[in-house]
């Protein structure tokens, strides 16, 4: 009989290593330097990843950020932290280029579609969630969105107010910078050197042109709400996030990311209202992923080289193969898209299925389940990959060497260097690691059954004996089109699920 395909078990890596033990050392952008990692509550993560401002679709190099956002949560997992993640959706208040004046980017988007703004925030914010589902994306815990916590920004803008980091102009509200000195340490910025001109817009409302706006009226915008401020008011971009952090996560949290164009003015504002206002240190780190180009440039919809996960589909690619293209490189580095590197990614990544598909053949699942990687001997191939692999995760998420030990350990077996024993060890680390990069297809349960693939390669073998070759090969094609790979061996046939 042919050997038999060990089915594998739905839940991949729940039971294997963790990674604590290793010092997890990450980049701040704040301290600008690599740091240990220590919660400030020893039982659990807090973190706040700035989500999408919903007036188009993102493209993939927004979604770079995402899956950072995703692989640190994952890390963290891993480590044996309970993590609590919050990401924003910000519906409301984002003005064309990130400024205080101008029309808000969902009210514009909705004027080009001729619909009311909700209708683009409701179209939007579904198209989101659906990426990130094909992406595999773990969920948040909760994704509040702008509108909906108008009054707890309120509450913190009279608080600035009253303690004189904030002046209001008529019914409109801003930050006094210079009421902050720290203003400026996130980015490098200074205030002296923060004129009028560049990315701030003159304004004659203001004390100094750095000063941002924490709450604004204008009669013509649609989106608005009646306040102690006026009638006709609506939020600005970077009181939302300290509201909504404050909300879910508490006035001093662990970890805030975003990408590198949320430094400054976002990031760095967000640090000033949120300190002034709750006496508090508000985040203990803060990461920032580098932007995706398209070879060799900047990304962007005016461009028109801002492709989304259906152009991805539409090329042979499948979402899998972004997601490990992005993975590939670490967070803080510069990435370049081009289709011929999606190429190689996808090549790599049906590489590391075959490995699992291969291992699945000659392995018992449940055996391989029950294996603690921190007891293998440590001379093994497989203690010093998953050794390997912890080490460039805990460096900063260093994923390029994290991967580099999944690939060593496959050419390892692929030169027959692992034994019946480490077969198994070798299935509970891939496993392991699919838990943190998910680039393991799942395998289907439809198609054929073992029990038919077995027969269908006993009739092939009995076939060729009576040399009826044209049968044989149609066999063998019935069972290629399922997805069913066959490796004639001295010791016989050998078959796995491709």
């Amino acid at each position: 009989m042919p050997a038999r395909n060990r089915k594998a078990l739905p839940d991949y890596g729940v039971h294997c290593v963790r990674i604590r033990p290793v010092e997890l050392r990450l980049y701040n952008t704040f301290t600008r330097e690599k740091q240990l990692f220590t919660p400030i509550d020893p039982d659990q993560v807090r973190m706040y990843h700035c989500g999408p401002t919903v007036y188009q679709r993102p493209h993939i190099g927004n979604y770079r950020a995402f899956l950072f956002a995703d692989l640190l949560r994952r890390v963290l997992e891993l480590a044996d932290y309970n993590v609590l993640q919050i990401m924003n959706i910000t519906d409301v208040g984002h003005l064309l280029d990130d400024a205080d004046d101008g029309e808000d980017k969902l009210e514009v988007q909705a004027k080009k579609d001729k619909v009311d703004p909700w209708q683009v925030v409701a179209k939007v914010t579904e198209e989101f969630f659906a990426d990130l589902e094909l992406l595999g994306v773990k969920p948040a815990h909760a994704y509040p969105r702008a509108s909906d916590h108008i009054p707890e920004m309120v509450e913190l803008i009279e608080v600035l107010i009253e303690k004189e980091h904030a002046y209001r102009v008529g019914d409109n509200v801003y930050f006094d910078v210079n009421s902050f000195p720290a203003y400026g340490k996130l980015s490098g910025n200074k205030i002296d050197n923060l004129e009028a001109g560049a990315r701030l817009e003159i304004n004659q409302e203001k004390r100094h042109p750095a000063d941002f706006a924490l709450w604004k009226s204008d009669a013509k915008h649609i989106m608005k709400w009646e306040t102690v401020f006026g009638p006709d008011g609506f939020p600005g971009w970077h009181i939302e996030c300290s509201a909504m952090a404050r909300k879910y996560l508490g006035d001093h949290f662990d970890i805030h990311t975003g990408g590198e164009d949320n430094v400054f003015p976002h990031h760095e504002c967000e640090i000033a209202q949120s300190v002034c206002a709750l006496d508090s240190p508000f985040v203990n780190l803060w990461m920032h992923t580098k932007f995706l180009q398209v070879d060799g440039g900047k990304m962007g919809k005016s461009l028109g080289n801002a492709y989304s996960l259906d152009d991805l589909k539409q090329r042979g690619f499948t979402v899998l193969d972004f997601r490990l293209l992005l993975l590939r490189g670490n967070y803080r580095s510069s990435l370049n898209f081009t289709w011929e590197a999606l190429k190689g990614a996808a090549e790599g990544r049906i590489n590391l299925n075959d490995f699992r598909n291969r291992l699945l053949a000659l392995t018992d699942c449940a055996a391989a389940d029950g294996i603690d990687l921190k007891t293998l001997d440590a001379e093994s191939a497989v203690a010093q990959a998953n050794f390997a692999f912890r080490a460039g995760l805990s460096d900063d998420l260093n994923t390029s060497e994290a991967l580099a030990a999944i690939f060593h350990l496959r050419n390892t077996f692929q030169h027959g260097k692992l034994d019946a024993s480490e077969n198994a060890a070798a299935l509970a680390f891939l496993h392991m690691t699919n838990s943190v990069f998910g680039f393991l297809e799942e395998l289907s349960t439809d198609g054929l059954a073992d029990d038919a693939i077995d027969q269908l390669i006993v009739e092939r073998g009995e076939a060729r004996t009576a040399k009826d070759f044209a049968r044989a090969d149609a066999i063998r094609d019935e069972l290629d089109a399922a997805g069913i790979t066959l490796e004639d061996t001295p010791d016989g046939v050998k078959w796995f699920r491709g």
